[in-house]
């Protein structure tokens, strides 16, 4: 079997883990998926281990069981986010030991590894390093240095931090339930690896992930991420609205709202009308869908002028091309992408996790929006495994070239001496 990635989604609503390959054609299948309810996670962080470790167990059990044939699942990719993300921009500066040779991918690593040593606030840490453009001598605007000659190397960064408590505790889940964490990626960067095509990227465009616990925001301009932000609310504050609006049951409003809910109330007829039963010898309750998808409005509404100011703040509203892409859970609400245009005025669409995927062993379900982390954590395991490789093959090459110039010294050497003692 080729090279397995597996991904798992630590949500609020759900954990989810995905198993992944490259076909023949370098696009990404997704073999099996198993998925369970969430009851240990708070707004996208961890509070109860016990609740979360059982979930996750439960869920890579029914991942493995999918798979044709014997699969054990060791090393995952585990998905981070919370209200407690943050981001800064910072310039780092690394000045070259060599004149003479040129920039490799090991002077890259170089700087970015030195930003991790930035000093945050007590009980922070810093869990991406993400180069905007890098400046070599002077020269501004340079995407790629490798290959380039010179001395002081500099770079803008788009660095994302959050509390060491946090990441901790999903490392521990991961390990509790019997496997190892290979990376943990910001869970919008996994979404926009998922649905976002390379054109919008360039354009510009602002991906806002509708979770259970958060909606989180990532923008990207000129193929770059230039800002990312968590609101610490999603789809279960519009649950709960409806909930106390209502007067019914969790379960019930949970369900009113996938099966009847919509954005804008507007679209809602004024005579439609569902039933709920009662609670034990007591009578059903009539619910007015106007009347419930007025609710899911006002909530939607808070949301988006929430992720509209994120959308000022970042200095990139007037040159965001693409528009808005919506994704997750929340994307599956009716209406919801007019309600972003009515908004913010700008373009969207809804995200569907299948722009880098083979279709041959896809299963239909997973274009859901509410796997585009679970799918795009698959993804950034093999982006990540091909940067490892063009890595290790730099350092292999570069340290042959050298190894091969010392030997042929003292080659050199030992042959001269020989001719000496000849003569």
């Amino acid at each position: 079997m080729s090279e397995i990635i597996v991904g798992i989604d630590i949500g609020t609503t759900k954990i989810a883990c995905f198993v992944g390959r490259k076909n023949e054609h370098g696009k990404i299948e997704i073999l099996s998926m198993g998925k369970t309810e969430s009851h240990g996670v708070t707004r996208g962080m961890v509070s109860n281990i016990e609740k979360t470790v059982n979930s996750i167990r439960e869920a890579v059990n029914q991942a493995q069981e999918q798979v044709e044939g014997e699969l054990t699942i060791g090393l995952v990719n585990v998905g981070i986010a919370g209200q407690h993300i943050k981001s800064l921009q910072h310039r780092g500066i690394y000045t070259r030991n060599s004149t003479h040779e040129e920039i490799s991918q090991a002077d890259i690593d170089a700087l970015i590894d030195d930003m991790y040593k930035l000093v945050m606030e007590p009980g922070e840490e810093i869990i991406h390093v993400l180069p905007q453009e890098y400046i070599v001598d002077g020269e501004q605007g340079i995407i790629d240095p490798i290959g380039m000659s010179g001395v002081r190397m500099e770079a803008n960064f788009h660095i994302i931090a959050g509390r060491i408590a946090a990441a901790k505790n999903i490392q521990k889940c991961i390990h509790k339930a019997d496997l190892e964490v290979d990376e943990t990626i910001l869970e919008p960067l996994a979404s926009a690896a998922a649905v976002l095509s390379d054109e919008e990227r360039e354009a510009g465009v602002v991906l806002v992930d509708i979770g259970g616990g958060t909606t989180d925001i990532a923008i990207f301009h000129g193929g770059i991420i230039r800002h990312t932000a968590v609101i610490p609310f999603g789809g279960n504050v519009i649950t709960d609205d409806i909930k106390e609006g209502c007067t019914i049951l969790q379960r019930q409003a949970e369900s009113l709202k996938v099966k009847f809910g919509s954005a804008l109330a507007s679209e809602s007829q004024e005579n439609e009308v569902v039933c709920i039963p009662g609670l034990r010898g007591r009578e059903p309750k009539e619910i007015s869908i106007k009347s419930l998808s007025g609710i899911i409005q006002a909530r939607m509404e808070e949301i988006i002028e929430h992720v509209y100011y994120e959308i000022k703040n970042s200095g990139y509203e007037k040159r965001l091309i693409g528009g808005i892409v919506v994704t997750g859970g929340g994307a599956e609400l009716n209406n919801i992408n007019q309600l972003f245009e009515y908004v913010t005025g700008m373009n969207s669409r809804i995200g569907y996790p299948n722009e880098h995927l083979g279709q041959s062993a896809t299963k239909e379900e997973l274009t859901s929006p509410m796997y585009a982390t679970g799918v795009g954590l698959v993804l950034k395991g093999f982006e990540s495994n091909e940067r490892n490789k063009r890595s290790i093959a730099a350092v292999k090459g570069h340290s042959k070239k050298t190894k091969g110039s010392f030997f042929d010294k003292l080659l050199e050497k030992g042959k001269s001496w020989f001719e000496e003692d000849v003569e």
